[in-house]
């Protein structure tokens, strides 16, 4: 049994002129594959206006006299005049016009076979005698633009309008398999599919099909089908680059000769999945990619359209939002995921490692303090420690969902992120003198006794030390520490209790303390704020005469140029390890210019869409 197949692709003529040839592929954990660099036809299409107004040509005519009352200048006006007065213009409304009406009449063809009536015609004219008239009729026939015409119009007078198949190859055996013959117009899109050898068999394969892709999009190409020809030339005996070679110097039309997979494949029905990519990838880069052509760069932070899952190692995805229809390879999530997990321990240990020093020789000022309490320059808290939680989190993907705010809903949590020094209480404080009513931030909890001055609530929440213990126990505070004897810190009732007054809650923490608040009932929106690089860094601080606290004796203490290192060194540690789940990055080279970004940030927190995690939506 023959079947026979031909496939027209009409692409995007705006897709990238990337090169024909396909890019050799290293040698992966899957077996080699090319990318056929084919590119496939374009199919010009005409527009038709559909609108049913008559009377176009007087209303464009009598417009200039309309609009004349609400002209300012004679400027304007004479422009009026000359762009409606135009003689082209009116020529074009007029022919607009007739064909209208022509086309509201929903004519017919008179006959379907005006070329052949043609031709009969000139052959008899050949045996008349040759006046005048007929030698300037036999002309006009046989000029190749009326021949074409007359066949496009028998064409449409016959609506055929499927492309004729090509004929079938005479050597064909009676017992050969069933083929397909698939023509194909080379143009700027790639074909959008790959090839490789079978190591037992030696044919050439179709490996893989790109989700929306030229050959997705055809129906008429599937993974398993065995190339036996292109374009006439056997393919046996070539190996996948010499194809994509024969490929890359065959012009027009080219023409593949396929014997079906035994068992086709089914359209996928997978819903769609969206994920936000948490590393960079570059597919250049990867020498275990089967096809280095047919993969997908990103960048830390993208959106993702996943594709298909079928193959465990390399997904197929797309850029959401990207014009270009075609997926490309991406390592899944498993694969990915074992791939850092191989790479990563030792690095992660040794920054570990630097953490915990930096934590032991002074920790971070995480929260408000009372009045008395600013007085010590020394951090009084501790974030909980994770560090086992951390190694075990390999940050790859994360399925997400658009999500807005709905009105009257509780706002999401702000949490701010940053290194010592680098402004956060600064820019906490101006967010709250803004708008008072509209941000809050936590009361922290304390053990030590409440002084005179003090009110429960107010500076602090003061419990017992065995409540305090009992609540660490229990997990309810995302930080807390120990300073003289007596415990501080933050719990997750503070958060809530400013959220509950439909208040935006500010929030600081030391940024591995994040992953505990990434829930549906906070949807953190976590900003990082960095310092500038530090020629800058040491400009700006001196110039604003901002000070890093106070030494012992309670005098200011400028910023050191040891301060200035530590701060843009915790910034980058800060950010390689925990950028991926940070939402929003502003670098404070200015304080003013900082809070401006900040405040237009969390502005459209609030009202526009926002990609986050699945979990919190579907909770």
């Amino acid at each position: 049994m023959v079947l026979k197949a031909v496939t027209c692709l009409v692409t995007d003529r705006n897709q990238s002129n990337r090169s024909d040839q396909g890019t050799p592929a290293t040698h992966g954990i899957n077996p080699r594959e090319r990318h056929l660099g084919l590119r496939a036809g374009t199919m010009p299409a005409l527009a038709t206006g559909s609108g049913n107004d008559s009377g176009l040509y007087e209303l464009l005519s009598a417009l200039p006299s309309q609009l004349q009352p609400h002209v300012d200048s004679q400027d304007d006006s004479t422009f009026l005049h000359n762009m409606f007065g135009e003689r082209s213009l009116h020529s074009l409304v007029k022919i607009h016009e007739r064909l209208q009406h022509y086309e509201d009449r929903n004519p017919a063809p008179i006959l379907d076979n005006a070329g052949s009536l043609a031709t009969d015609l000139s052959e008899e004219l050949q045996g008349k005698s040759a006046s005048g008239e007929i030698r300037e009729l036999l002309k006009l026939l046989a000029k190749p633009h009326v021949k074409s015409l007359l066949s496009v119009h028998d064409t449409v007078a016959q609506k055929s309008y499927d492309p004729e198949l090509p004929p079938l190859p005479d050597d064909i055996d009676d017992d050969e398999d069933s083929v397909k013959i698939i023509r194909l117009v080379k143009n700027k899109e790639p074909l959008g599919a790959t090839i490789k050898r079978d190591e037992h068999t030696g044919a050439i394969l179709v490996a893989r099909i790109m989700r929306g892709g030229a050959a997705d999009r055809s129906g008429l190409i599937h993974v398993g089908d065995e190339l036996r020809e292109v374009n006439g030339i056997p393919v046996d005996d070539k190996k996948p680059d010499e194809i994509i070679h024969i490929l890359s110097q065959s012009q027009g039309a080219i023409t593949f000769k396929l014997i079906p997979a035994i068992k086709e494949e089914m359209p996928s029905k997978e819903p769609k999945m969206f994920v936000k990519t948490l590393f960079d990838y570059d597919p250049a880069e990867d020498k275990a990619i089967p096809c280095t052509e047919a993969g997908l760069a990103f960048k830390r932070g993208d959106i993702l359209q996943i594709m298909s899952q079928d193959d465990a190692n390399w997904w197929q995805a797309k850029q959401d939002g990207h014009a270009n229809p075609r997926a490309g390879l991406i390592p899944s999530k498993q694969f990915q995921e074992r791939r850092f997990a191989l790479r990563r321990p030792a690095a992660h240990v040794l920054q570990s490692q630097k953490i915990s020093n930096r934590r032991s020789s002074g920790f971070r000022r995480s929260f408000r303090l009372s009045r008395r309490d600013k007085k010590t320059n020394k951090s009084m808290y501790e974030c909980k420690k994770s560090e086992q939680y951390d190694m075990a989190d390999v940050p790859t993907y994360e399925e997400v969902t658009p999500h807005r705010r709905q009105s009257g809903a509780k706002h999401r949590l702000v949490v701010l992120v940053g290194p010592t020094g680098v402004g956060l209480n600064e820019l906490k404080r101006k967010l709250l003198i803004s708008d008072p009513q509209h941000f809050g931030v936590t009361v922290p909890h304390t053990s030590r006794p409440k002084r005179n001055q003090e009110n429960d609530g107010v500076e602090y929440h003061f419990i017992s030390k065995n409540i305090f213990e009992t609540d660490i126990h229990n997990n309810k505070f995302i930080e807390h520490g120990e300073y003289k004897g007596n415990y501080y810190g933050t719990s997750l009732d503070s958060v809530r209790s400013v959220l509950s007054k439909n208040k935006v809650c500010l929030l600081d923490v030391q940024p591995h303390t994040i992953k505990h608040l990434r829930t549906a009932e906070f949807k953190p929106y976590v900003v990082f704020v960095k310092p500038p690089p530090i020629e800058r860094l040491r400009e700006s601080r001196r110039n604003a005469k901002v000070i890093s606290g106070k030494d012992d004796k309670g005098s200011a203490k400028p910023f050191s140029e040891e301060d200035f290192l530590e701060m843009v060194s915790t910034a980058q540690q800060m950010e390689s390890q925990h950028g991926h789940l940070f939402e929003k990055i502003i670098v404070n080279d200015d304080l003013t210019a900082a809070f401006s970004e900040l405040k237009v940030a969390l502005k459209k927190v609030e009202t526009d869409s926002h990609w986050v995690p699945i979990s919190w939506t579907h909770s």
